[in-house]
Protein backbone atom coordinates (compact mmCIF):
# COMPACT_ATOMS: atom_id res chain seq x y z
CA UNK A 1 0.00 0.00 0.00
CA UNK A 2 2.82 2.19 1.27
CA UNK A 3 4.25 2.65 -2.52
CA UNK A 4 1.08 2.39 -4.16
CA UNK A 5 0.95 6.03 -2.38
CA UNK A 6 4.14 6.68 -3.12
CA UNK A 7 3.92 6.19 -7.05
CA UNK A 8 0.50 8.15 -6.64
CA UNK A 9 2.71 11.13 -5.60
CA UNK A 10 5.16 10.67 -7.93
CA UNK A 11 2.83 10.32 -10.94
CA UNK A 12 0.92 13.34 -10.26
CA UNK A 13 4.09 15.69 -9.62
CA UNK A 14 5.14 14.46 -13.23
CA UNK A 15 1.18 15.77 -14.69
CA UNK A 16 0.96 18.62 -12.68
CA UNK A 17 4.68 19.55 -13.90
CA UNK A 18 3.78 19.65 -17.67
CA UNK A 19 5.05 22.42 -19.51
CA UNK A 20 1.91 23.71 -21.81
CA UNK A 21 0.47 26.83 -22.76
CA UNK A 22 -2.44 28.27 -21.06
CA UNK A 23 -6.11 28.89 -22.24
CA UNK A 24 -6.38 32.30 -22.59
CA UNK A 25 -9.75 33.72 -21.30
CA UNK A 26 -10.50 36.65 -23.64
CA UNK A 27 -12.32 39.65 -22.19
CA UNK A 28 -10.87 38.77 -18.55
CA UNK A 29 -7.43 38.21 -18.92
CA UNK A 30 -4.73 41.06 -18.94
CA UNK A 31 -1.83 41.78 -21.17
CA UNK A 32 1.07 40.89 -19.26
CA UNK A 33 2.96 43.61 -20.73
CA UNK A 34 0.76 46.73 -21.56
CA UNK A 35 -2.51 45.56 -19.15
CA UNK A 36 -4.79 45.97 -21.23
CA UNK A 37 -7.59 43.31 -21.28
CA UNK A 38 -6.88 40.95 -24.20
CA UNK A 39 -10.08 40.92 -26.56
CA UNK A 40 -8.67 40.43 -29.92
CA UNK A 41 -8.43 36.22 -30.91
CA UNK A 42 -6.86 37.64 -33.98
CA UNK A 43 -3.95 39.17 -32.15
CA UNK A 44 -3.42 37.63 -29.02
CA UNK A 45 0.11 36.09 -27.84
CA UNK A 46 2.12 33.76 -25.63
CA UNK A 47 5.16 33.31 -24.07
CA UNK A 48 5.45 30.01 -21.65
CA UNK A 49 9.03 29.65 -20.12
CA UNK A 50 10.95 26.64 -19.71
CA UNK A 51 9.43 26.38 -15.89
CA UNK A 52 6.48 26.20 -17.40
CA UNK A 53 5.21 29.82 -16.56
CA UNK A 54 3.03 31.63 -19.27
CA UNK A 55 2.91 35.13 -20.01
CA UNK A 56 -0.60 36.40 -22.13
CA UNK A 57 -0.31 39.08 -24.51
CA UNK A 58 -3.47 41.55 -26.61
CA UNK A 59 -0.51 41.86 -29.34
CA UNK A 60 1.93 39.85 -30.76
CA UNK A 61 3.90 43.44 -30.78
CA UNK A 62 4.04 43.52 -26.91
CA UNK A 63 4.90 39.67 -26.52
CA UNK A 64 8.26 40.90 -29.08
CA UNK A 65 8.34 43.83 -26.81
CA UNK A 66 8.23 42.27 -23.98
CA UNK A 67 10.26 39.21 -24.94
CA UNK A 68 13.46 41.67 -26.04
CA UNK A 69 13.15 43.72 -23.08
CA UNK A 70 12.11 40.68 -20.24
CA UNK A 71 13.62 36.97 -21.04
CA UNK A 72 16.42 35.16 -23.02
CA UNK A 73 15.96 33.08 -26.16
CA UNK A 74 17.02 29.72 -24.39
CA UNK A 75 14.34 30.48 -21.71
CA UNK A 76 10.97 29.80 -23.75
CA UNK A 77 9.31 26.76 -23.82
CA UNK A 78 6.60 28.09 -26.45
CA UNK A 79 6.55 31.13 -28.16
CA UNK A 80 2.83 31.39 -29.45
CA UNK A 81 0.79 33.61 -31.72
CA UNK A 82 -2.60 33.79 -33.19
CA UNK A 83 -4.06 32.66 -36.48
CA UNK A 84 -4.81 35.45 -38.30
CA UNK A 85 -6.92 33.08 -40.32
CA UNK A 86 -8.03 30.87 -37.43
CA UNK A 87 -9.07 33.06 -34.37
CA UNK A 88 -8.65 31.94 -30.97
CA UNK A 89 -6.22 29.41 -32.31
CA UNK A 90 -2.22 29.80 -31.42
CA UNK A 91 0.19 28.41 -33.40
CA UNK A 92 4.54 28.51 -33.28
CA UNK A 93 5.35 32.12 -33.55
CA UNK A 94 8.73 30.56 -34.98
CA UNK A 95 7.31 28.90 -38.38
CA UNK A 96 4.66 31.57 -38.71
CA UNK A 97 4.24 34.42 -41.42
CA UNK A 98 3.74 37.72 -40.65
CA UNK A 99 2.08 40.79 -42.41
CA UNK A 100 2.06 44.33 -41.48
CA UNK A 101 -1.13 46.12 -43.37
CA UNK A 102 -2.22 49.18 -42.33
CA UNK A 103 -5.57 48.25 -43.56
CA UNK A 104 -5.52 45.58 -40.87
CA UNK A 105 -5.61 47.20 -37.40
CA UNK A 106 -4.00 45.48 -34.24
CA UNK A 107 -4.32 46.08 -30.72
CA UNK A 108 -1.00 48.41 -30.10
CA UNK A 109 -1.01 49.92 -33.49
CA UNK A 110 1.82 47.85 -35.01
CA UNK A 111 -0.33 46.41 -37.43
CA UNK A 112 0.83 43.22 -37.35
CA UNK A 113 -0.93 40.42 -37.69
CA UNK A 114 -0.09 36.28 -37.26
CA UNK A 115 -0.77 33.13 -40.02
CA UNK A 116 0.11 29.94 -39.85
CA UNK A 117 0.33 29.63 -43.56
CA UNK A 118 2.32 31.57 -45.48
CA UNK A 119 -0.14 31.10 -48.64
CA UNK A 120 -2.75 32.22 -45.80
CA UNK A 121 -0.51 35.45 -45.38
CA UNK A 122 0.03 36.51 -48.75
CA UNK A 123 -3.42 35.80 -49.79
CA UNK A 124 -4.37 38.39 -47.20
CA UNK A 125 -1.49 40.67 -48.51
CA UNK A 126 -2.87 40.61 -52.17
CA UNK A 127 -6.00 41.48 -50.82
CA UNK A 128 -5.49 44.02 -48.04
CA UNK A 129 -1.52 45.74 -49.09
CA UNK A 130 1.29 44.97 -46.56
CA UNK A 131 4.41 43.65 -46.23
CA UNK A 132 5.48 40.02 -45.25
CA UNK A 133 8.05 38.84 -42.24
CA UNK A 134 9.73 35.86 -41.04
CA UNK A 135 9.86 35.78 -37.32
CA UNK A 136 13.27 37.14 -37.22
CA UNK A 137 12.65 39.53 -39.53
CA UNK A 138 9.78 40.88 -37.54
CA UNK A 139 11.55 40.77 -34.69
CA UNK A 140 14.24 42.68 -36.14
CA UNK A 141 11.83 45.32 -37.48
CA UNK A 142 10.29 46.05 -33.88
CA UNK A 143 13.50 45.93 -31.61
CA UNK A 144 13.17 49.21 -31.05
CA UNK A 145 9.45 49.15 -30.31
CA UNK A 146 8.57 50.66 -26.98
CA UNK A 147 4.84 50.72 -25.37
Amino acid sequence: MKKIISLTVVLLMFISCEIKPAEVHYGSDKCDHCGMTIVDKQHASQLVTNKGKPYKYDAIECMIVAKNDKFSETEMAFELIADFDNPGTLTDANTATYLISENIKSPMGANLSGFKEKETAIKTMNEFGGKIYTWAEIQENLKNMTH
